[in-house]
């Protein structure tokens, strides 16, 4: 009998499967597609030799994971490529705020008037990042905090709405960066705790920046999947489970689906029936014959490209998506474009590129030429560099991956408690109704994200238990 069988091979299930493993635990793994992966895979979507990133693209997160941080996983064929810029804000001027590795950098693009404010902002928090990241993606309880002030110091800061946050800035620059800070989690900005959303990713971003992979974001897959093998784990793809009776018999069973899923899976009835999906996203990549136009200079050398206005603009576009029920005129838009670092991701000349908006859960129309029409804004030209396109709207998303329920990259809202406490109010979000089944999903903190926390923490819980048995 094995002592742990882990449904779904995404960056949460691998890393549980490998912290079981590292600690002589007996593990499987079964995933529905034929490659390991989740929402970290990499495929020709388009032309020939364009590789291209389905879901996650730039990992500040996975940089910054303890989970990744403790494991070989270089050795295994990981390597993080750093742009220029971590990340680039543009505006219709033609210019632009910046998220740099250098705090001085990125307040100085913000203007005088705010730059005293952004540093007095971030730079506590730097100097104890290590701690404060492990205590932050550790809660509610797999781990005593190391630095309990700091972190108390940080939920001060970070629990109230980002609008409250932002208050402390006067200019539009600031403003319009932190709002699309927040918006990589489609959170609304006056949420609960979505300040800390915001500098969470600005103090990644400072700390160790905002890297690709190289070779993709399948790389990291891979690399897990690699170190899980050597460690003598077993992974099987092909490979639906639709039913308990499906797995071989072990000791206990690891999930790394939507807690919908699980409950149909185990039979778990309406356990997880208040459990809330946020909004879905309409997803296009690009190959691109050549670099995106970019009006501001800052974008061009920028992994990561955030496209909003001003922080209105962002406001209405997250609010129409998740509140009321209708795609924005002027999508506020996550864009990336590994190739600036990564050539080997295109033809000689050619990039790939991947840009998404936010729309309602479920929502079956095309945004493509809204979007297309924002990137002309801030890119005038873009569409004359368009090769191929492939489009993904919440139905395809969800058909892709089935944790995406509506086109819920984040398996589950990001909003009001959930934030903190998914995907049930408990002390103990890994455990289920049966002692032996456990949820290892981004349905469980600390949430969204390539970082593998939810692995690792979910796995504490079962090795405690498997010690017990």
């Amino acid at each position: 009998m094995l002592d742990a069988v882990v449904v779904g091979a995404g960056p949460n299930g691998l890393t549980a499967a490998v912290e079981l493993a590292r600690r002589g635990f007996s593990v499987a793994v079964f995933e529905a597609w034929d490659t390991v992966g989740g929402g970290a895979r990499t495929e020709e979507l388009t032309l020939p030799g364009f590789r291209h990133d389905p879901c996650s693209a730039a990992h500040p997160l996975g940089i910054n994971s303890p989970a990744f941080r403790a494991l070989p996983l270089e050795r295994y064929g990981l390597e993080w490529l750093h742009p220029e810029l971590p990340m680039a804000h543009p505006f219709t001027d033609g210019s632009a705020a910046v998220l740099s590795r250098s705090v001085a950098e990125t307040a100085a693009s913000f203007g005088p008037r705010d730059a005293g404010a952004y540093r007095r902002l971030v730079e506590p928090f730097l100097p104890k990042w290590d701690t404060l990241v492990r205590d932050f993606m550790s809660l509610p309880r797999t781990a005593l905090p190391r630095d309990p002030v700091t972190l108390a110091r940080f939920g001060l800061a970070g629990l109230p709405p980002s609008t409250w946050l932002t208050s402390r800035f006067r200019d539009e620059r600031a403003k319009a960066l932190f709002a699309g800070l927040v918006g990589h989690v489609m959170a609304p900005l006056s949420g609960f705790a979505t300040g800390a959303i915001g500098l969470v990713f600005a103090l990644a971003a400072h700390a160790r920046g905002w890297p690709v992979a190289r070779g993709g974001s399948q790389s990291i897959s891979d690399a897990l999947a690699a170190y899980l093998k050597d460690l003598g784990g077993e992974i099987h793809t092909d490979y639906e489970v639709k039913r308990l009776d499906d797995l071989p018999p072990a000791r206990s069973y690891v999930f790394d689906t939507s807690p919908t899923a699980l409950a149909k899976i185990a039979g778990f009835g309406d356990y997880y029936a208040n459990y809330r999906y946020g909004a879905g996203v309409f997803k296009v990549d690009y190959a691109l014959d050549g670099p995106v136009p970019w009006t501001a200079k800052e974008a061009r050398t920028a992994g990561t490209v955030q496209i909003g206005a001003d922080s209105t603009e962002i406001g209405t576009a997250l609010r129409a998506a998740s509140r009321e029920n209708r795609a924005p005129d002027r999508p506020f838009l996550i864009t990336v474009q590994p190739s600036i670092v990564d050539p080997t991701r295109a033809p000689a000349g050619k990039q790939v590129f991947w840009a998404y908006g936010h729309v309602p859960s479920g929502w079956t129309g095309d945004l493509t030429d809204a979007l297309e029409r924002q990137l002309e804004r801030f890119a005038p030209g873009f569409r004359d560099r368009v090769l191929a396109r492939a489009t993904a709207g919440p139905p395809e998303l969800a058909a892709r991956n089935a944790n995406y329920v509506g086109g819920d990259i984040g398996t589950g809202a990001v909003s009001g408690l959930q934030i903190l406490l998914r995907p049930k109010l408990s002390l103990s979000p890994y455990g289920t109704p049966h002692p032996a089944i456990f949820i290892c999903s981004s349905a469980t903190p600390p949430g969204p994200g390539v970082h593998g926390m939810s692995g690792h923490n979910a796995a504490k819980a079962v090795w405690r238990r498997l010690r017990q048995s």
